[in-house]
């Protein structure tokens, strides 16, 4: 089972989101960067973007696929990881500390309605059946 931080929520798309503040950072899984393989690009949304939940917000691509990344929930992008664009293999050293957005959500209690931890390594245990 892959590594799945306890202070996390989870999607069925494999991205996290993580509290800070009033924002929430976003990344993929570990599960999600494993099943990927080797990351060579990252294409991310601007700062200011508006993001509906789980709509398309930018794309990941690996030497074995190319994917899209899914919003966990609706608000507006207030910061991208740039350094992450530039060096994207970082994900597959450590996919929860290389954040890709930080988005204000529209709505706080959206953060709710995402997986819990073992909710999370639940699925990718089901998936993986």
């Amino acid at each position: 089972m892959s590594n799945i931080p306890q202070d996390c929520r989870y999607t069925k798309e494999h991205e996290w989101a993580k509290t800070d503040g009033d924002e929430l950072l976003i990344g993929i899984t570990d599960h999600a960067q494993s099943q990927l393989g080797d990351i060579v690009f990252l294409e991310l949304p601007e700062v200011g973007a508006q993001l509906d939940a789980e709509q398309a917000f930018g794309v990941v691509e690996s030497v074995k696929a190319v994917s899209d990344l899914f919003a966990p929930l609706a608000g507006e992008v207030t910061a991208v990881n740039d350094a992450l664009v530039d060096a994207p293999e970082a994900i597959n050293e450590d996919a929860y500390a290389n954040w890709l957005i930080k988005v204000k959500p529209s709505n706080a209690g959206d953060v709710e309605g995402l997986m819990s931890p073992d909710d999370y390594a639940k699925y990718v245990e089901d998936e993986a059946k």
